[in-house]
C-alpha cells in the first residue's frame, strides 16, 4: 500500500485582499512589467492610496506573490466634467479627493501579471471592486479605460468608429473587451484622458457599471447642506476652591452648548491650571504635578458630560504625567461616550523651562459623526506643516485651544489659524482663556479673541470670520460650518489650493512614531 500524497505539496493559496505598505515594491515592479514606457506609481502615491481609502485598493496574492491590483476611489461623479482627464480624477494620482459621502466608486487602475493571465484574475478584482460598490451602497462604478489596441487602426478608424467594432466584436481590444463582458457599457470617449498613453493614442472609454441593489441615499437627497455647530467657550481663569466648583462651571458652559443644538462645544488650552488656584503649591513643576493627579477626575468628568448633553467636546487640554514624563495632551470626548488624544507637538520655551514639559509625537485625525476633525494644540498651529497632513488625512475641522498672555501672542495663533484656513481649504476653531491666576506661579495674564475661521471665497463668511468673540471677557461664540460647501469649494472654488498643488515639486512627508 503506497503512502498517502500529501496534498499540501499541490495547493496554490490564492486571494483578493487590501493592499499594505509592505506591498508597495512589489505593485511599482508589477507596474512596470505591465505597463512598460508609462510612468508608474511612487511610493507616495501608493502610501497615499493605502491612507485615504484602504479599501478601495486591492491585490490578488498568490502564495506571497502579487499578481494583479486595482485601485479605485469614491466620488461624486456629477461634479466632474465628463470630459475629464485621469490627472483631474485622481488629483494627480494621490486620490486626496476621495470623498466617502459620494456616489461612485471610480476605478483608476487594473493590472494583471503577463506570466498570470488567462486565469481570470482581471475578473477576480472587478467582482472585488463590484462587491465593494454593494457593501458602500455606491450607485455605479466608472472607469476611464484605455484602448490599447487603436494605434494599430487609428489610420482607418476614428475612436469612435474602432470602439463600434470592438462591440460588434469584429476587433478584440483586450481592456475594452474585457470591460463589455464584465457588464460595463460605455457612456462617451474621452481624448487627451491619459498623457503617456500612447499605445490609445490618449483616447480612453468611459464606463460605467450599475448596481441594480443601490437604494437612494434619501438624507443625501434632500440635504443641500450638511451643517455643523461649533460653540466655543472663552473660558475665565479665576480663583476657585475645589474641583467641584470646577465641574460646576465646565457643565455649566457644555449645557449651554447643548442648549443651542451644538455638535461640538471647545474649551481652551491647559484651562484645568484653574485648579492650582487652591492647591497652595507655589514651586512650578511641582505645582504642575499636583495638577496631574486630577486626570482621573478630568476625563471621567467630561466622558459624563459629553454623553449627558449629547455634544462632542474638545476638552481643552491637560498636563497628564506619562512614566516620568508629562505632557500637554488636548481630549475629543465624543458624544457616544468614547475618548481620543492629542499631543502637543510642539512645546514652547516656557512650558519646558518652568514646568518641563515633553512634546508628543503623533498627528492623529479623529472620526466623528460630523467628518474628521483634529486638533492642533496653540503652537502647534503655527507650524504649516502639522494642518497640511491633517488636511490630507481627511480632516475639515482643526481645533485649536491656546492659552496666550499678551496680544502679540494672540495675534501670532490668530494669523496662523486664519493662514491653515485658506492654505487648507479647512476650517479653523480657535478658544482661549482669559482674566488671571494671581495666586499660581508662572500663570500669566491672558489674553484672547476666540473665533470660527473658514476659507475665504464667496460662499464663506465674510472676511473668512464665521464667528468671533469680544476680546479677553468670559463668554462663548456660537457659528454653524457647512461641510458640504467646503467639499464643494475644493473642487471649483475660484482657488483650489488642495487640488493645485504642484506635487512634483514639493511635498510634506510625515515619520510616523514607532509608538504613540
Amino acid at each position: 500500500m503506497t503512502d498517502r500524497i500529501d496534498l499540501s505539496q499541490y495547493e496554490k493559496h490564492i486571494e483578493v485582499r487590501q493592499i499594505t505598505l509592505n506591498d508597495i515594491d512589489q505593485i511599482i515592479a508589477l507596474q512596470n512589467l505591465c505597463f512598460p514606457g508609462m510612468e508608474p506609481w511612487t511610493r507616495a502615491h501608493l502610501e497615499s492610496h493605502i491612507e485615504t481609502f484602504p479599501a478601495g485598493q486591492l491585490c490578488v496574492d498568490m502564495d506571497g506573490e502579487i499578481i494583479g491590483s486595482t485601485s479605485s476611489l469614491v466620488i461624486n461623479f456629477d461634479e466632474y466634467d465628463d470630459r475629464h482627464t485621469w490627472d483631474e480624477i485622481t488629483d494627480e494620482g494621490y486620490i486626496s479627493n476621495h470623498n466617502p459621502d459620494g456616489y461612485n466608486l471610480y476605478g483608476i487602475e487594473v493590472m494583471v501579471h503577463p506570466k498570470y493571465r488567462r486565469m481570470k484574475i482581471g475578473r477576480r478584482l472587478y467582482e472585488a471592486r463590484k462587491e465593494l460598490a454593494r457593501q458602500l451602497n455606491l450607485k455605479s462604478i466608472i472607469l476611464g479605460g484605455r484602448i490599447p489596441r487603436y494605434h494599430e487602426f487609428a489610420n482607418h478608424y476614428s475612436p469612435r468608429q474602432y470602439v463600434e467594432e470592438v462591440m460588434s466584436h469584429n476587433i478584440h481590444d483586450p481592456v475594452l473587451t474585457f470591460q463589455l463582458m464584465n457588464g460595463f457599457s460605455v457612456m462617451r470617449i474621452n481624448p487627451h484622458y491619459l498623457p503617456d498613453d500612447k499605445a490609445s493614442m490618449r483616447y480612453a472609454t468611459l464606463m460605467e457599471w450599475n448596481n441594480i441593489e443601490y437604494v437612494q441615499k434619501s438624507r443625501r437627497h434632500f440635504k443641500t447642506s450638511l451643517p455643523v455647530r461649533i460653540c466655543v467657550i472663552q473660558y475665565m481663569m479665576k480663583r476657585i476652591s475645589s474641583f467641584e466648583e470646577f465641574a460646576q462651571q465646565v457643565e455649566y458652559y457644555t449645557d449651554v452648548a447643548a442648549d443651542y443644538g451644538s455638535d461640538f462645544a471647545v474649551f481652551p488650552e491647559i484651562f484645568t491650571t484653574q485648579l492650582m488656584s487652591f492647591l497652595d503649591e507655589k514651586h512650578p513643576s511641582q505645582a504642575i504635578r499636583r495638577l496631574t493627579e486630577y486626570t482621573e477626575d478630568y476625563i471621567q468628568l467630561f466622558t459624563a458630560l459629553a454623553v449627558k448633553y449629547n455634544v462632542n467636546i474638545v476638552g481643552g487640554s491637560h498636563f497628564v504625567e506619562e512614566g516620568d514624563k508629562i505632557y500637554n495632551i488636548a481630549y475629543l470626548f465624543r458624544r457616544d461616550g468614547t475618548i481620543e488624544k492629542q499631543y502637543k507637538i510642539h512645546v514652547t520655551p516656557n512650558e519646558r523651562k518652568w514646568w518641563g514639559i515633553a512634546p508628543g509625537d503623533a498627528i492623529r485625525v479623529f472620526d466623528t459623526d460630523c467628518g474628521k476633525v483634529a486638533i492642533q494644540i496653540c503652537y502647534d498651529i503655527q507650524f504649516p506643516e502639522l494642518a497640511r497632513i491633517a488636511t490630507d488625512r481627511g480632516a475639515n475641522i482643526i481645533f485649536v485651544p491656546f492659552c496666550t498672555d499678551d496680544r502679540q501672542g494672540y495675534l501670532r495663533v490668530r494669523y496662523c489659524s486664519q493662514a491653515r484656513a485658506v492654505e487648507n481649504q479647512v476650517y479653523v476653531v480657535t478658544a482661549g482663556t482669559v482674566g488671571n491666576l494671581s495666586q499660581v506661579e508662572n500663570m500669566d495674564i491672558q489674553y484672547a479673541q476666540s473665533a470660527i475661521f473658514s476659507p475665504s471665497d464667496f460662499e464663506f463668511a465674510r472676511d473668512g470670520v464665521v464667528a468671533e468673540c469680544n476680546p479677553n471677557i468670559e463668554t462663548i461664540v456660537v457659528g454653524d460650518v457647512d461641510l458640504e460647501v467646503l467639499r464643494r469649494q475644493r473642487k471649483s472654488g475660484t482657488v483650489r489650493n488642495i487640488q493645485d498643488r504642484r506635487h512634483e515639486l514639493f511635498k510634506v512627508t510625515y515619520t510616523p512614531p514607532s509608538k504613540n
